[in-house]
C-alpha cells in the first residue's frame, strides 16, 4: 500500500502543471512555518544561535524560505521516477567547478569523494549524468535505506536509472571502498548529529557531533574532497555547485575542513542558506536528556577545532539558564555544583536568575556568564519570563521547586526544563524530571548531594568543588562575628541570654553583630549595656557585598543555622555552627573551611533539639578552643 501511495502520488506530481507545483509548495511550507510552532521555533532558535548578529526579520525570512524549499524538495523527490530525462535536463544544470572537477579527474584521475551537506535539492546530484558532456566516471552515492523493502527497491532503481549507483550504508559500504580503490566518484552525506558514534566539533560556534566518515575515507584512499551544493535558481532549476575542499588529507583536517566550509557557505550566501535545512535539529547529540551537563561523542576534536579557528576557548553558544534558590544559604550551597556545570559544559553560556540582592555575590563568583534579577511581584512578573523566548534558552535548569519556577521556565519557550520531584510529588510543567528514589533518606544525606545526584542523573561528570571561594582573608585576630538571627525560623535561634553570656565570657575579645533589618531587635538586646568598642552591632546596616568583606575580616564566626553561616563558610571564614532543631546532615556547611558543629546535649545528629539547651559555657569551650588553632 505504501508503495502504491509513493508511485500514485509521484506520477501525480510529475504531471502537475508547475504553476499548482509552486502554490502547494508555498502552502504547505508556510504551513510548516506559520501553523506548527515546535517545528517554527526550532527553525528560528538555528538561526538566532548560528547568526545572533543578523535581525530577527532576516531570521524569519531565511526561515520561512527554508520550510518552502524543505516542501519543493519533497515534491522533487516523489515525482523524479516519472521525469522524463528532457525535463530532467531542465531542472538540473552543473556548474561550471563541478564541471571543472570532472575535467581534473579526466585527465588526473583519483579517488574523489563529494561530500554533501542536509542542502535541499539532494534529488539533483543524481541526474548529473544528463548534463555532463563525456564520459560520466564511476560515481556511487552512499545513502540511508527506507525501511520498507519494496519502496526503497523502487526509489532506488529510480535513482540509478542515468548511471549513479546508490549504496546502502548497511550492506554498499564495502563496494563505495571499491569505487574508491578504482578512482572512482563516492558521495556522502556529513553529518553534524552522528550522536555518540561522531567526533566533538564545532559548527557555528556550537558544539555538535560530526561524522567522521569522509574524513576516513579520504584519508584512506588519499582522496579529493569536494563540498557539493545544489544552488536554487528558481522553482525546480537547480545548479549543481562544488568546491575542492583543501584538507590535511588526515581524518581530522578533512572532518574540520568541512565543519568551517558549510559555515563560509552559509554566511556569505542567503540564497544557499535558505536551503539549508534548518527545521532540523543539527545540535541535537548535545541535547540528549540524560547527557545534557556534559559534552560526549567517540572522538574530540575540540582542541584540534579550535587550533584550527585560532580559538583560545570555547564559544559559550549553548544557552543554559539556572533559576537559583530563593534563600541565601541554598543559593550559597549551590556554587559547587555551578562550578561543576562550568567544568562539564565549557560550551555553555550560564544565565543565573534569582533574586536580585544575591546577584552582586553571584557576580564575584566567576561562575556565571550573566545574571537576571527577578523581576518585582506583580502585572508585569510573568510577562518577564515570556519575553525571554527572544533569546531561545537551550536548557532551564531549576534548584526551585515551586510551581511558580516551574510556570517561569515553561513561559520561556525552553524545550528542555530540568527539576527534581519528590515521591508523591507533580510538576507537569517540567519537561525532565529526576524523581528522588523512594529509598533516599533526605534526612541523612545533605541537600548538595542530592541536587549533585540529580544533575548527575543528565550526564554531570565533573566534580563538585567544596573549596572556598578564594580570596583575601584578613587577619583580626581580635574580632570574633556573631550570627544571632534567622530570617525564616526563630526556633534555630540561640536565646539572647546565652549570646550575652558568651560575650561577657571574653572580656577582652571584640565582637561584632551581623544579620538583617528585621533581626535588629535581637542584636540591639545583645549588644545592650556592653562597650561599643567591644560590640559593634552591624544589623540591617551592610549590603551584601559589605557583609562579605566584613565577614572575611573575622577571626572567627559564631553562627545559628541560617544564610550567612553558609556565606562566611564559602568564604573560607572559620565556624563554630549551632544546630537545634534543624539538621545539619542535610543543611550543614558545605566548603571546606574550618567548622564545628555544636548541638544541644542528647540531640539526634539529624536535630531536633532546643537550641536553649546548649549551654554558653559549652560554645565558650569549642570558641577557646578554635581561637586555639592557628589559622592559616
Amino acid at each position: 500500500m505504501l508503495l502504491f501511495s509513493l508511485k500514485l502520488l509521484g506520477w501525480l506530481l510529475a504531471h502537475t502543471p508547475e504553476l499548482l507545483l509552486r502554490a502547494l509548495a508555498a502552502g504547505f511550507g508556510d504551513f510548516l512555518f506559520f501553523c506548527l510552532p515546535r517545528r517554527r521555533r526550532l527553525v528560528l532558535s538555528n538561526l538566532h544561535h548560528a547568526f545572533p548578529a543578523q535581525p530577527v526579520t532576516w531570521h524569519r525570512a531565511i526561515g520561512r524560505e527554508s520550510c518552502r524549499r524543505m516542501i519543493e524538495t519533497a515534491l522533487l523527490s516523489l515525482a523524479t521516477p516519472y521525469l522524463s530525462a528532457d525535463r530532467l535536463r531542465e531542472i538540473v544544470s552543473v556548474s561550471p567547478e563541478m564541471l571543472a572537477a570532472y575535467a581534473l579527474h579526466q585527465t588526473n584521475p583519483a579517488a574523489t569523494l563529494i561530500c554533501s551537506p542536509h542542502l535541499a535539492y539532494w534529488e539533483a546530484q543524481t541526474s548529473q549524468p544528463l548534463v555532463v558532456p563525456g564520459p560520466f566516471p564511476e560515481f556511487g552515492i552512499i545513502f540511508r535505506p527506507l525501511d520498507n523493502p519494496a519502496a526503497n527497491a523502487f526509489v532506488t532503481a529510480s535513482r540509478e536509472r542515468f548511471g549513479m549507483k546508490l549504496l546502502s550504508r548497511k550492506e554498499g559500504f564495502a563496494e563505495a571502498l571499491k569505487i574508491l580503490r578504482r578512482q572512482g566518484f563516492v558521495g556522502v552525506l556529513f553529518d553534524q548529529n552522528a550522536g555518540l558514534q561522531g567526533a566533538l566539533t564545532t559548527l557555528f560556534g556550537r558544539v555538535c557531533s560530526t561524522t567522521e566518515l569522509p574524513g576516513l575515507m579520504a584519508e584512506k584512499f588519499s582522496a579529493r574532497v569536494y563540498g557539493i551544493f545544489p544552488r536554487r535558481r528558481a522553482f525546480w532549476r537547480v545548479e549543481v555547485g562544488a568546491h575542492l575542499i583543501a584538507t590535511g588529507g588526515t581524518t581530522e583536517s578533512v572532518t574540520l575542513g568541512l565543519n568551517r566550509w558549510l559555515e563560509q557557505l552559509l554566511a556569505g550566501d542567503d540564497n544557499l542558506c535558505a536551503s539549508w535545512l534548518w527545521a532540523h535539529d543539527r545540535w541535537r547529540n548535545q541535547d540528549i536528556p540524560q547527557k545534557r551537563f556534559r559534552l560526549e561523542a567517540k572522538r574530540d576534536l575540540l582542541a584540534a577545532d579550535l587550533a584550527a579557528r585560532g580559538l583560545p576557548a570555547l564559544p559559550r553558544r549553548t544557552r543554559i539558564f539556572v533559576r537559583l534558590p530563593n534563600w541565601l544559604g541554598d543559593v550559597v550551597m549551590a556554587l559547587p555544583l555551578l562550578r561543576a556545570l562550568r567544568t562539564s559544559r565549557p560550551d555553555a553560556e550560564l544565565i543565573l536568575v534569582g533574586k536580585k540582592p544575591f546577584l552582586a555575590l553571584v557576580e564575584s563568583w566567576g561562575v556565571a556568564d550573566r545574571t537576571l534579577a527577578l523581576p518585582p511581584q506583580g502585572l508585569g512578573y510573568f510577562p518577564f519570563f515570556r519575553r525571554l523566548r527572544a533569546e531561545y534558552p537551550d536548557v532551564w535548569l531549576l534548584f526551585t521547586n515551586s510551581f511558580r519556577g516551574d510556570l517561569e521556565a515553561w513561559l520561556t519557550g525552553c524545550r528542555q526544563r530540568f527539576g527534581l520531584v519528590r515521591p508523591g510529588k507533580r510538576r507537569p510543567l517540567l519537561s525532565h524530571a529526576y524523581v528522588v528514589p523512594a529509598d533516599f533518606n533526605e534526612r541523612t544525606h545533605h541537600q548538595l548531594e542530592l541536587w549533585e545526584n540529580f544533575l548527575r542523573h543528565f550526564g554531570l561528570n565533573a566534580p563538585a568543588d567544596r573549596t572556598p571561594v578564594e580570596s583575601k582573608i584578613e587577619n583580626h585576630n581580635s574580632i570574633i562575628g556573631l550570627i544571632p538571627g534567622s530570617e525564616n525560623t526563630p526556633a534555630k535561634r540561640w536565646p539572647v541570654a546565652h549570646w550575652r553570656a558568651l560575650i561577657a565570657a571574653h572580656p577582652t575579645t571584640r565582637f561584632v553583630l551581623f544579620g538583617t533589618a528585621n533581626d535588629t531587635p535581637i542584636t540591639s538586646a545583645i549588644a545592650a549595656g556592653f562597650a561599643p568598642t567591644q560590640v559593634e552591632d552591624l544589623a540591617g546596616r551592610t549590603s551584601l557585598p559589605d557583609y562579605c568583606a566584613r565577614l572575611r575580616a573575622c577571626r572567627l564566626l559564631v553562627t545559628n543555622d541560617t544564610g550567612g553561616m553558609h556565606l562566611a563558610n564559602a568564604l573560607g571564614v572559620p565556624l563554630l555552627a549551632l544546630f537545634g532543631p534543624t539538621n545539619p546532615l542535610r543543611t550543614g556547611p558545605v566548603f571546606s573551611g574550618p567548622t564545628r558543629l555544636l548541638q544541644p546535649p542528647a540531640c539526634p545528629p539529624t536535630g531536633g533539639g532546643n537550641l536553649a539547651d546548649l549551654a554558653p559555657e559549652t560554645a565558650s569551650a569549642a570558641l577557646h578552643e578554635l581561637l586555639a588553632t592557628p589559622r592559616s
